[in-house]
């Protein structure tokens, strides 16, 4: 599973989601991409799923990029605890994404093949994602 080597702080505040994706929103390295269309936050085990999954569909036949890396912790309190005393401990990694990011990529596969594999990538993530590529689909 991802997660980082080291961090400077041990706990982080949940943030927020508002807002178009900075930076990231195009493809880049490969000739498809899965494009987020809205905000959320993907786990390390959704994302390694969703790896897993496209890497299936593609075999040998092409290499896959994964544009997003879980480096925000988030926290969960035990079950059955009386509120107050603090924080509670970090229970998973979570990478957050908003719309327009793309976070995988696939190169030297076809276009069917590339619809076939994020289709099958998209049904492990809690967000909607689209296929684009480098170049415009017609």
């Amino acid at each position: 599973m991802l997660t980082p080597k080291r961090s400077k702080f041990r706990k982080s505040h949940k943030g927020h989601l508002a807002g178009q994706s900075k930076g990231g929103n195009e493809v880049s390295f490969g000739d498809f991409g899965m494009q987020v269309m809205e905000p959320g936050w993907i786990t390390a085990r959704q994302i390694e799923a969703a790896r897993v999954a496209i890497s299936r569909q593609v075999k040998k036949l092409g290499k896959i990029y994964v544009r997003i890396f879980p480096d925000h912790p988030f926290t969960k309190k035990p079950a059955e605890t009386r509120m107050g005393t603090g924080k509670g401990g970090v229970e998973g990694w979570v990478a957050v994404v908003k719309p327009g990011r793309v976070i995988f990529e696939v190169e030297g596969v076809t276009e069917d093949i590339a619809r076939t594999a994020f289709t099958r990538a998209l049904h492990k993530l809690p967000i909607r994602t689209r296929l684009i590529s480098r170049e415009p689909i017609l």
